[in-house]
Formats: C-alpha cells, sequence, structure tokens
C-alpha cells in the first residue's frame, strides 16, 4: 500500500537524483521554497499529508521526469507489478450511467485499466482529460488519480457528480451541511455553489499523470 512518506521519500530520490535539495527542487519548478518541507508534510494535527497533485505534477514537469519514472523512486512500491492496475475512463464518460454506483465507486464492465502502484484505495480509479476546460493545471490527454475513500478538505482537488449526472472537477472552497462551494481550475470558467443534496458524490484527486 502506498503511504504518505513514501512519496515524499519519492521527492526527496527524485531531487537527489537532480543533484538538489528538496527546496532547490521546489524553487526549480517555480513553487515556494518551503513547499517540501519536513513541516508542510504534516498537518497541526499531526496527521500526515500528501502533496498536492499541482505541486507534484510541477516538478516532473520541471526535471522532465514521467509519472512512471517517479513511481520508481518510490521505495518498495511495485510500479509496473502485473496486475497492478486500477480502472480508466475518459473524463466525458464520467457522466454515463452504468460507470459508477451510488456512492461513486467504478462498477461495470466498460472501463480500461493502466499499470499504477496500490495507493490504499480498493476503489480507486483514473479520469483522462479531454479539451482545455481545466487548463492550465491538467490538460488534454492528462490522466487523473482518483481516490472515493479520501478525506477531503478545504483547498483539494475534487471530482464532483451531481445528482443530474453533470461531472466537474474542481477545488473545494466551502464545505458546509448545507452547500458546497467549488472554484474553476480554469480561470476563465465561473465556480458553482451547490446545495448538498444536488450534489451525488465528491471525490479527491491525489495524482496527475502528465
Amino acid at each position: 500500500m502506498l503511504k504518505h512518506a513514501d512519496i515524499w521519500a519519492a521527492i526527496d530520490a527524485l531531487a537527489r537524483g537532480h543533484g538538489l535539495t528538496a527546496s532547490a527542487l521546489a524553487r526549480k519548478a517555480g513553487l515556494d521554497p518551503t513547499t517540501f518541507n519536513k513541516s508542510k508534510r504534516i498537518t497541526r494535527e499531526g496527521k500526515a499529508r500528501w502533496p498536492s497533485t499541482e505541486s507534484v505534477a510541477k516538478v516532473l514537469e520541471a526535471t522532465g521526469t514521467s509519472m512512471t519514472e517517479f513511481v520508481s523512486y518510490i521505495e518498495g512500491a511495485a510500479p509496473l507489478r502485473p496486475g497492478a492496475t486500477i480502472p480508466l475512463i475518459g473524463f466525458a464518460q464520467a457522466g454515463d450511467r452504468g460507470f459508477f454506483d451510488d456512492a461513486g465507486y467504478p462498477v461495470g464492465g466498460g472501463w480500461d485499466e493502466i499499470p499504477f502502484p496500490e495507493i490504499g484505495d480498493e476503489h480507486a480509479y483514473a479520469l483522462e482529460v479531454s479539451g482545455d476546460s481545466m487548463e492550465p493545471l491538467f490538460r488534454d490527454g492528462d490522466v487523473v488519480i482518483v481516490s472515493p475513500t479520501a478525506n477531503v478538505r478545504r483547498g483539494d482537488r475534487v471530482v464532483v457528480r451531481t445528482t443530474e449526472g453533470e461531472v466537474m472537477v474542481k477545488q473545494l472552497v466551502r464545505l458546509t451541511a448545507k452547500r458546497i462551494d467549488l472554484a474553476s481550475i480554469n480561470p476563465a470558467h465561473s465556480g458553482r455553489s451547490l446545495a448538498t443534496e444536488e450534489i451525488g458524490w465528491m471525490a479527491r484527486i491525489l495524482w496527475a499523470s502528465q
């Protein structure tokens, strides 16, 4: 099972592989130099924190590293072990019936598969981005890895499906008992504010393969 510490260790290993410190790697990727500091790896409550998909995507782009290469830095992980796959569909298909159950877990036989290490969520799946509605963060052809069971917090990128079948990728701004406020990934598009009863399910994006 992929753990928080594994990913942080992979980031450190990636930095060393390019002759950089974690801070220098962050700077090279255009991030705040403190992005990968030890203090940023644990929440105020003392819980382990995942690095953001945006920060990982930026360091991979800055170093010319593919997701497959990055996974190879994860000690103890079997990045491309035969059988280590997760289901994949195109983003446009996510709004169709038959691909998800009421909890937002992937179901049915219409899914493709891609190699990916275990991340501790047997219901994890991948969506392939199409079009430019999620630029500049996610571009056409990118693949986002989604975990339906991961805790969702303010600031997370999430996949949201409404009870009407609309599927969108947004950033969670505010979550209350009555409403969910979402910011658009693409600044050219407006955010959304939805009543909780309008939400079919919401799942956190853990990774982006770019």
